[in-house]
C-alpha cells in the first residue's frame, strides 16, 4: 500500500487521490496568508514502482512561472538530493519516477531542518572567536538565533548576514552553512582573514517558525518579514524587530541578505537603487562588490535579475533598502534559483545544496577582495 505523509519538520502536501498510477495532491497554502510553492512530502510502499503524482493547483501558486524548466528534488536518504523527471502541463506539475526504496521524500528544494540548524549552531559556536546569542523568540516561543564572528576590537568593521527570511527558501540556509565552515575553520585563510579585519553578524535562520510549518513565505503570523523592515512589531514581526534593534546597537558597514527566486535559474543580486539617501559613492560600492563576485565565479551572474528602482522609489520595507538607507551601509539580496543554471548545468542535482555551500565561500572571498579595494 502506498501512503504519503507530511507530518515532519517543514511537511506541505495534502493528498486528493492516493493512487500511485496517478497520485494526485496540493499544496497546502501558507497558514494566515494565501502564498504557496513550497512542498515537501514521503511516499511510502512504492520500491518497485513508476510511481506517478501531480500537484493540481500548481497553477494558482505564487510563482507560477518558477514551474517551466523545474524539476523536483528527491532523496531517499534525507542527505543527497537529486532531480526527477518533472514537466508543467496543463497547469499542473507532474513527475513519474522509477522508486528503488519502501520510502522516497520529494521536496521543492532540498529541505533544511530545523534539527539541522541546532547542529549548525552547536558546531559553530564551539570555534574560536564565536559567540551566541538569542536576539529574542519567535511568536511560536522559539530562539532567534544569532552567531557572532570575531573577538570584539576597535576598529573592526559591523557586518550582517541573514537568512531565510522566506522559510520555503532553504538555498539559504544552505548558503549559511557554507558560509560559517568558511568562518569557523582555522585552516581556512578567507575565514581568517575576515575574523581579524571584522566583526560578522550571522542569523542563519529569520522564520524558525514558518521554516517549522511549511511555509513559503510567512511566519507564524501570516506575515512576509521581508516587508517589515520600515516598521517592525512585536505582534506581527518580532523576527525583524529584534534583529533591527541589534542592527541599531552594532551599527551595519555591509549587509547580505541571503534569499532563493522560484522564476530566474541563475543567482544575482539585488542592491538598493532608489534609496532617498542614495549616493554614487554608495552605489559604486555595491557595484564594486558585484563585479568582484561576477569574476570569482561561473555560478553567479549579473545579465539576469530584478528591475531597478526608479530614484526616491525604493521600497523601505525590504531589509536590504531599509538597512542601506538607514546605515548608509553596502547592502545587498542575494538571489539563488530553485531550477539549474543554464550555462553551467549539473543534470543529476541540478542547482543543490552543495552548490549553495560553494557559492558562499566564494561570496566571502569576494568580501575579503572587496575590503582590499579603494573606498570600500
Amino acid at each position: 500500500m502506498v501512503h504519503v505523509t507530511d507530518r515532519f519538520d517543514s511537511g506541505n502536501i495534502e493528498v486528493l487521490e492516493q493512487n500511485p498510477e496517478d497520485l494526485q495532491l496540493a499544496i497546502r497554502p501558507d497558514e494566515g496568508a494565501e502564498h504557496y510553492q513550497w512542498f515537501h512530502f514521503r511516499v511510502t510502499g512504492a520500491r518497485g514502482r513508476r510511481l506517478a503524482w501531480r500537484i493540481t493547483n500548481a497553477k494558482g501558486a505564487s510563482y507560477e512561472g518558477g514551474w517551466p524548466g523545474y524539476q523536483a528534488c528527491a532523496s531517499y536518504d534525507r542527505e543527497h538530493w537529486f532531480r526527477v523527471p518533472t514537466r508543467y502541463e496543463d497547469g499542473e506539475l507532474r513527475v513519474t519516477h522509477q522508486v528503488t526504496a519502501d520510502a522516497v521524500w520529494y521536496a521543492y528544494f532540498a529541505p533544511y531542518s530545523l534539527e539541522r540548524h541546532q547542529r549548525l549552531i552547536g558546531r559553530s559556536q564551539g570555534a574560536e572567536g564565536v559567540r551566541l546569542e538569542v536576539l529574542g523568540e519567535t511568536l511560536d516561543g522559539r530562539p532567534l538565533d544569532m552567531l557572532t564572528v570575531g573577538e570584539p576590537a576597535e576598529g573592526k568593521r559591523p557586518f550582517w548576514i541573514l537568512a531565510r527570511q522566506h522559510p520555503g527558501e532553504t538555498q539559504a540556509e544552505w548558503w549559511m552553512e557554507g558560509a560559517l565552515e568558511v568562518l569557523t575553520d582555522p585552516a581556512d585563510s578567507v575565514g581568517r582573514e575576515l575574523r581579524k579585519r571584522c566583526r560578522l553578524h550571522i542569523v542563519p535562520n529569520c522564520n524558525p517558525d514558518g521554516s517549522k510549518r511549511g511555509n513559503l513565505r510567512v511566519n507564524a503570523a501570516g506575515t512576509n518579514l521581508n516587508r517589515e523592515w520600515a516598521e517592525p512589531t512585536a505582534e506581527k514581526s518580532p523576527e525583524v524587530l529584534a534583529i533591527r534593534n541589534r542592527m541599531d546597537e552594532t551599527g551595519v558597514d555591509f549587509a547580505m541578505d541571503v534569499h532563493g527566486d522560484e522564476a530566474i535559474p541563475v543567482s544575482f543580486l539585488a542592491g538598493y537603487e532608489g534609496i532617498p539617501g542614495w549616493t554614487e559613492e554608495q552605489g559604486n560600492r555595491y557595484y564594486r562588490y558585484e563585479a568582484i563576485l561576477d569574476r570569482r565565479t561561473p555560478d553567479f551572474q549579473t545579465e539576469q535579475g530584478y528591475t531597478k528602482a526608479a530614484p526616491g522609489k525604493a521600497n523601505l520595507s525590504m531589509s536590504t533598502n531599509q538597512v542601506a538607507e538607514r546605515f548608509g551601509a553596502t547592502a545587498m539580496t542575494l538571489e539563488m534559483p530553485y531550477k539549474d543554471n543554464p550555462a553551467s548545468p549539473e543534470p543529476e542535482q541540478g542547482w543543490s545544496p552543495e552548490r549553495c555551500k560553494l557559492l558562499a565561500r566564494d561570496c566571502l572571498a569576494a568580501l575579503l577582495e572587496y575590503l582590499d579595494t579603494p573606498d570600500a
